[in-house]
């Protein structure tokens, strides 16, 4: 059966190649790979098993990658991936993954070596970890070594850029038909149905979260929260989604004023667009990340609404797994020196909620970073949407 890839192999070798650079850069001897955004991102893995025990083995060298996971996800790594030795562990009231794991390191000739592990990521259970530790600490020196394939995923392959791109084109689908269904007594359920409606329908994925859909006081919230509630005649709709093609993400925040428009929230509105604009001009290459949210702060506070806004303006996007679209770190907060380089996806915006009033305003978009500066991915204005 051919095989089953979101890149060609060239690119992912040339990332695996990249990768043991870096291990051997920071002194290590190999890499446990537990992220499954790590395992897309190298070798093409695709699944959802990583909310068991999976973990997959990168040395220094040359050696094969070596990927140790249950018996439903066999058949997807041989599929999807470039890696050729798959090992199984079963499930047993006394199994020991992490045990099965130790094995494959001792016949790689690891024992006593510096093994770095990606212990921030959704892959590692705390459970999972503190198995891991007990049989590999004393056997060999674990380092905590989660940001070496992130940093790497950072900046985008054309390849990838191409699927961002796709997945733009596919948010303002989703907001549009969200848009669309805001009408006084329609559940804001069906509103969120409408807009995975419209990303699936384009041939894109499942989101990893989302859409959130918060409506009247509800609309302050930055998460989304359980139990439908009908759109009323004077309402406030605010919608944050990530729609996702080929696992890469692209995010789109608007609000939608039903009915009567408080004055104090178009103001709100005025703001945030101001803010969303300064801070697209600072996001140019070879300047702090930290320097978005400076823009941020300074049109929030200027404005009277230092107390309203986050202490973050946004974050990196890329490939990701549920539960979060977020491909975090990094954030977008004053102070992060990370230098923005071209390639880096990221998705700014303002989320101004006025909890005494119970009035929002949320205004973002995904962009995308070029050699002189961000491109908006984006087609549609940003307006404050009225219905």
């Amino acid at each position: 059966m051919a095989k089953i890839r979101t890149f060609d192999d060239g690119e992912l070798a040339g990332r695996v190649a990249r990768a043991r650079a870096s291990i051997r850069a920071a002194g290590l001897d190999a890499l446990l790979l537990f992220s499954q955004e790590s395992l897309h991102y190298l070798t093409g893995y695709d699944t959802t098993g990583y909310v068991f025990f999976q973990c997959a083995v990168l040395t220094a060298d040359a050696t094969p990658t070596v990927l140790l996971t249950r018996r439903p996800d066999v058949a997807q790594a041989r599929d999807t991936s470039t890696i050729e030795d798959i090992r199984v562990w079963y499930n047993a009231v006394d199994v020991n993954p992490a045990r099965e794991l130790k094995t494959i390191l001792a016949e790689k000739g690891l024992k006593g070596a510096r093994i770095g592990v990606e212990f921030d990521t959704y892959g590692l259970t705390a459970a999972n970890g503190r198995l891991l530790e007990a049989e590999l600490n004393g056997w060999c020196t674990l380092t905590d070594s989660s940001d070496i394939v992130r940093r790497l995923r950072l900046v985008k392959s054309p390849a990838e850029i191409a699927y961002v791109r796709k997945a733009a084109e596919l948010a303002d689908a989703a907001l549009q038909a969200m848009t669309a269904r805001i009408v006084p007594g329609v559940l804001d359920g069906a509103v969120t149905a409408a807009g995975i409606t419209a990303i699936m329908e384009g041939g894109g994925d499942m989101p990893p979260d989302g859409p959130i859909v918060n409506t009247g006081p509800r609309a302050i919230y930055g998460r989304s929260v359980g139990g439908g509630h009908a759109i009323e005649r004077d309402d406030q709709v605010m919608i944050e989604l990530a729609a996702t093609y080929a696992r890469y993400n692209a995010c789109i925040e608007r609000t939608t004023v039903v009915g009567r428009l408080d004055p104090r929230q178009q103001h709100m509105f005025e703001t945030t667009r101001e803010a969303l604009a300064a801070m697209t001009a600072a996001a140019r290459p070879g300047r702090p990340l930290g320097e978005i949210d400076d823009a941020h702060r300074r049109a929030l506070d200027k404005a009277g609404y230092g107390v309203h806004r986050y202490s973050a303006c946004g974050y990196s996007l890329g490939n990701t797994y549920r539960p979060s679209w977020m491909d975090v770190p990094p954030m977008i907060f004053s102070g992060n020196p990370l230098t923005i380089e071209p390639g880096m996806v990221l998705f700014p915006h303002v989320m101004l909620g006025d909890t005494d009033r119970r009035l929002a305003v949320g205004t973002g978009y995904t962009i995308l970073i070029g050699p002189d500066g961000a491109e908006v991915l984006s087609r549609l204005p940003v307006e404050l949407l009225r219905r």
